[in-house]
């Protein structure tokens, strides 16, 4: 067991150096900057919904429609961005690529894929069979 956390932590010394980190922190930054000008443009298409003239029942109904599906895609956003600042904050705070269950590392290849990943594929699989 202990040659298990010696072995995880110079994985993780290995993985996640200041390169890799700054690496990290500008993709999420850009993902960040990409959700928030998504956010403007979903807010800009609901305020020019409806403003077209005259509107029967049909088109407002539409309209109703288009504009809770838009909102719907607003809290996705939402949720990404709170994802984005949140891994954002692990890096400031140094525990960033660390698996919030277990505290061992989280595998460079899941970062890379998922960037905003909190938990390490074995506990985040754990999870979602509701055993953790």
């Amino acid at each position: 067991m202990v040659k298990k956390k010696v072995k995880a932590q110079a994985d993780q010394n290995k993985t996640l150096d200041k390169k890799t980190i700054t690496r990290f922190r500008k993709i999420l930054l850009k993902e960040r900057e990409q959700i928030v000008g998504e956010v403007k443009q979903i807010v800009e298409s609901s305020k020019e919904m409806g403003q077209d003239g005259i509107q029967d029942i049909g088109d407002e109904a539409a309209n109703i429609y288009n504009k809770q599906v838009l909102l719907s895609l607003n809290e996705n956003e939402r949720m990404r961005l709170q994802e984005v600042d949140e891994s954002l904050d692990r890096i400031e705070n140094g525990t960033y690529g660390i698996c919030e269950e277990c505290g061992e590392p989280i595998g460079l290849k899941r970062l890379e894929v998922r960037p905003v990943a909190k938990y390490c594929v074995p506990c985040k699989t754990k999870l979602e069979k509701g055993k953790l």
